[in-house]
């Protein structure tokens, strides 16, 4: 079970185990994408269909069709990776050896939908995944491997996604290895440092100049490449699609205000520190270096971002 690119390199796995069958997958419906809202499968549906499997989209997990259809595929182990959905128990209960999920976070740390974007969001410095054995509660569930990974200062939740992408399809491996050895020894998550990680909507994205530099730098970071991270310029929506905290810049300006801009960049004032926007987009417009932007548009120092009026 899962639908974004990110549970791809886990159903590759599956599939080049030796003595292991993929009897079916389920994912998300197709779903209207990009400019011209065109129709799409998933990229687990498409891998899934390289590879002649069977493939169930329901709206609902809890319809009866879709539940004797899991029953009829008699799975040992059901492995979930960002399929979308929570589990009903009448899922749960399915497979003889349960339900495994491939969650990417250090647990009990950032249980819920957006685990990459808080751990960049929160500045942590290191991750990882986890393989759970799935109960009834949001990423609640015993632990069966744990990997860890470190997070590099100009990580995006779509670099450390593919990342960790990978390494959850390894640990799922290790994991399925212990299962089938008799070695699994799933151990109780930690009642402490749970965090929680819900879905990250547009504005989300954002950019309050009165947060420090580095706040700033993280949110970026964290919505790169969705949500997306704007503020806005002349009245207009500005995406910013790279940003890096300038060290030591000393900042006298009201927050918002372009303190310079050069070959590297456009320099804004924070409310601590300075940020140097590196790529940017106007609505409407190519992405670009934000220098040539600032340039063609005649920005300088003492103007300001962030007011959509």
């Amino acid at each position: 079970m899962g639908t974004p690119e990110f549970a791809c390199p886990s159903l590759e796995m599956l599939l080049a185990r030796r003595g292991d069958r993929v009897v079916g997958v389920v994912c998300q419906p197709d779903r209207p994408r990009g400019r011209g809202l065109t129709v799409e499968p998933p990229p687990v549906k498409r891998l899934a269909l390289a590879h002649g499997l069977p493939v169930l989209q329901p709206h609902t997990l809890r319809e009866e069709s879709t539940l004797e259809t899991l029953r009829g595929w008699a799975p040992d182990v059901v492995v979930v990776a960002a399929y979308g959905r929570i589990l009903p128990p009448s899922v749960l209960e399915i497979p003889a050896h349960g339900c495994l999920n491939v969650h990417a976070s250090l647990l009990p740390r950032h249980r819920g939908a957006a685990p990459v974007a808080w751990a960049i969001l929160e500045g942590d410095t290191i991750t990882g995944v986890t393989i759970m054995v799935m109960n009834d509660q949001l990423d609640a569930g015993d632990m069966l491997v744990v990997r860890e990974t470190p997070i590099a200062p100009d990580d995006t939740t779509g670099s450390l996604t593919a990342r960790l992408a990978t390494l959850g399809a390894e640990a799922l491996g290790e994991a399925l290895d212990l299962l089938q050895s008799g070695k699994a020894v799933p151990i109780p998550q930690p009642r402490v440092g749970v965090t929680l990680a819900p879905k990250l909507d547009r504005d989300a994205g954002r950019l309050d100049w009165h947060q420090s530099a580095l706040q700033l730098d993280r949110r970026i970071r964290a919505v790169t490449p969705e949500p997306g991270a704007f503020t806005f310029v002349r009245g207009k929506l500005l995406k910013v699609h790279r940003a890096a905290p300038c060290s030591g810049e000393p900042v006298t300006a009201p927050p918002g205000s372009i303190l310079r801009v050069d070959r590297d960049g456009i320099v804004v004032a924070t409310g601590a520190g300075a940020l140097r926007l590196l790529e940017i987009q106007l609505e409407g417009r190519r992405r670009m270096p934000a220098a040539a932007f600032a340039a063609g548009a005649r920005l300088g120092a003492g103007q300001r971002l962030g007011d959509p009026t």
